[in-house]
């Protein structure tokens, strides 16, 4: 199970991912530059998955099923074909996590409230949080 957020301020703006594999207590936060929240919000999923595979190695990772929590019902519906892709940029993520799916044995993702999903969320906002006091110091 990973649990992925990403944000951005202002929408768009500066962004963020966040990351959560409580099965390897792993977490990631990371800017990612300026960007609307949707973007974000693939950006942190295909961050996820490629750090699965690394930790899992190429052999393993594909007898795992894995389950991709996240709190954005829009990227949810998007990747499981309920909603339609209308942008190219989301269409290029959605290749990307696709193929990324390959390495598994099975990816479902699943729509969590923001209240379960809350480490990620925070590794957003502290990745946001420290640019912007990286900003103000130069």
């Amino acid at each position: 199970m990973i649990y992925t957020d990403g944000g951005s301020r202002n929408n768009p703006g500066p962004a963020a991912i966040g990351v959560y594999i409580p099965a390897l207590n792993k977490k990631y936060g990371e800017y990612i530059g300026e960007t609307t929240n949707n973007v974000a919000e693939y950006a942190a999923l295909i961050f996820g998955l490629k750090k699965l595979k690394q930790f899992l190695g190429k052999d393993k990772v594909r007898g795992y099923e894995i389950e991709c929590r996240l709190d954005s019902e829009l990227v949810v519906k998007q990747l499981n074909h309920e909603y339609k892709l209308k942008e190219d940029h989301i269409q290029k993520n959605f290749i990307e996590i696709w193929n990324l799916m390959l390495n598994f044995k099975s990816v479902i993702f699943k729509h969590v409230p923001r209240e379960e999903n809350k480490i990620a969320d925070a590794l957003v906002n502290e990745s946001l949080d420290a640019r912007e006091k990286q900003r103000s110091l130069i």
